[in-house]
């Protein structure tokens, strides 16, 4: 009987610790899609991208290191959609229709918080992070 209690306990703990752990192992939590339409920035490069209601987006003066190309700055546009990924956290991915890429066919990005991420190398670190800007 002792053995049971334990083995309860253990299993009662660690169903626990992962609906506690769990969560937190996805970013900054749940993304609200009608939240993200908006003008995100970096003040610094220059870089724009504005996501807008009808699922077009656009994209000025992206730095081409940060989306897995050369050093000069891209425009370029097309379509978003939000995708909800348990396995690789949240992210809006863009179709590219039009603009300086070549042949880049689409890629992600990944909100957190006010902010949206462009990640050339997926197991690295941003590679440009874009803060929403406030409405006028």
């Amino acid at each position: 009987m002792t053995r049971k209690r334990a083995g309860r306990r253990w299993l009662v703990t660690a169903l626990t610790a992962s609906a506690v752990l769990l969560p937190g192992c996805t970013g900054a939590g749940s993304v609200d899609p009608d939240e993200l339409p908006g003008v995100y920035r970096d003040d610094a490069s220059g870089s724009e991208i504005v996501l807008e209601s009808d699922g077009t987006f656009s994209a000025t003066d992206v730095a081409g290191e940060a989306v897995g190309g050369g050093g000069d700055p891209v425009d370029f546009s097309g379509r978003w959609e939000f995708v909800e990924s348990s396995a690789s956290g949240d992210f809006v991915y863009l179709t590219v229709d039009a603009g300086e890429l070549g042949k880049v066919g689409g890629m992600k990005l990944h909100p957190s918080g006010r902010t949206v991420e462009f990640h050339a190398d997926p197991d690295g670190p941003p590679s440009l992070v874009l803060t929403r800007a406030a409405a006028p």
